[in-house]
């Protein structure tokens, strides 16, 4: 079964008076996403970050989204350099990011950027959805 599709940001779309906890994010990079990491952002213009985000959807209620963007100039952001890589999460998905592990893995039947989340209560099978 296919997971749902991406309803977009939850940071994006929620309302001004919608409350919410703020979560000081503590995140690790691994050695090998680091460097797969700095080769792309090597390719891209100063003033880059990796954001990574939440949004709503997927077959346990949240997929994950990383995506190289400017510097998020608004407020709302907590940007954090880790292994010289500046990584942007926003304070809302704070509290569902804190503690996640970045990793790369390397594989004939689909590699990538792969997160490890101890908040997450359950995970799907797709790999890319928790709950």
């Amino acid at each position: 079964m296919d997971c749902p599709a991406d309803t977009g940001a939850i940071s994006e779309s929620l309302s001004t008076d919608e409350e919410y906890n703020i979560v000081p994010i503590d995140i690790e990079v691994t050695d090998i996403a680091s460097q797969k990491l700095r080769e792309l952002l090597n390719m891209e213009p100063n003033n880059v970050v990796l954001k990574v985000a939440v949004h709503r959807g997927g077959c346990s209620g949240y997929l994950y989204d990383m995506k190289i963007v400017d510097i998020p100039k608004e407020e709302g952001y907590q940007i954090s350099e880790v292994n010289g890589i500046q990584v942007a999460i926003s304070d809302y998905d704070s509290s569902l990011l804190a503690g996640i592990v970045i990793d790369f893995q390397d594989s004939l039947m689909g590699g990538g950027f792969k997160i490890e989340n101890p908040n997450a209560s359950k995970a799907c099978s797709c790999g890319i959805s928790f709950a």
